[in-house]
């Protein structure tokens, strides 16, 4: 499928609910960049922990995202994520990045930083970005937004499978990480985790992938070609 049109289409959703994998599979579809800006905020974090830097030091935070360059590289799996010229694709996966980059990306000044860089990234068009304030924040005038949900516990189930695990004690962790990142990312004062007045609200929580990237592909159908 091909737009008529290079559009920038914004993918927001808590943890779980498959934005990466639909921004991913869409993207590849139209022939778009995929923005992942959940990719960046966790190679920031995983700079930050290398280099010891307080994850609860703003200034520290703001100026180590002013000096560093992170580049999102398309491959056959994804993005390949490149932090100053490192290959951190695999690493910034695991789950000790995944729970510093939430605390990273909750500082005001960090965000702004990064959404600076976002935008730039996305000025031109062509490209699918996921996150949690991309349709509020980074793109407030996309022209398609979309809002993916789903119940907390089968988020939380995807993660867990995700991880590979069939240990009930890392069942039990995953759930409390997924209600303490929705927790976080909700009440958070810098972009809170809200859906865009004019996002397109699609429940994935019985859905797979193929129907949710089907739904989508309609819904940027019908905009390309309005």
């Amino acid at each position: 499928m091909s737009a008529a049109r290079k559009l920038v289409i914004a993918i927001d959703g808590p943890a779980g609910s498959g934005k990466s994998t639909i921004a991913a599979r869409l993207a590849k579809k139209l022939g778009y960049i995929n923005l992942e800006s959940g990719a960046m905020y966790r190679a920031l974090a995983l700079k930050a922990m290398e280099q010891q830097v307080p994850l609860d030091d703003a200034e520290a935070l703001r100026q180590l995202a002013e000096k560093s360059v992170i580049q999102l590289e398309p491959s056959g799996d994804g993005n390949r994520v490149v932090m100053d010229g490192q290959d951190v694709s695999r690493r910034i996966r695991e789950p000790d990045v995944t729970a510093a980059a939430s605390r990273v990306s909750s500082h005001p000044t960090v965000r702004q930083v990064m959404v600076a860089r976002q935008r730039q990234l996305g000025a031109n068009g062509g490209v699918v970005m996921e996150g949690r304030d991309i349709g509020t924040a980074v793109f407030p005038n996309a022209e398609v937004k979309i809002f993916l949900d789903a119940d907390q516990m089968v988020r939380a189930e995807r993660r867990f499978q995700q991880n590979g695990s069939q240990s009930p004690e890392e069942a039990k962790r995953v759930q409390a990480e997924i209600a303490a990142r929705d927790e976080r990312d909700r009440t958070r004062v810098a972009s809170p985790l809200v859906p865009a007045a004019d996002a397109v609200h699609v429940d994935t929580t019985h859905k797979n992938i193929d129907e949710v990237v089907e739904e989508v592909e309609r819904i940027v159908e019908r905009v390309a070609s309005g």
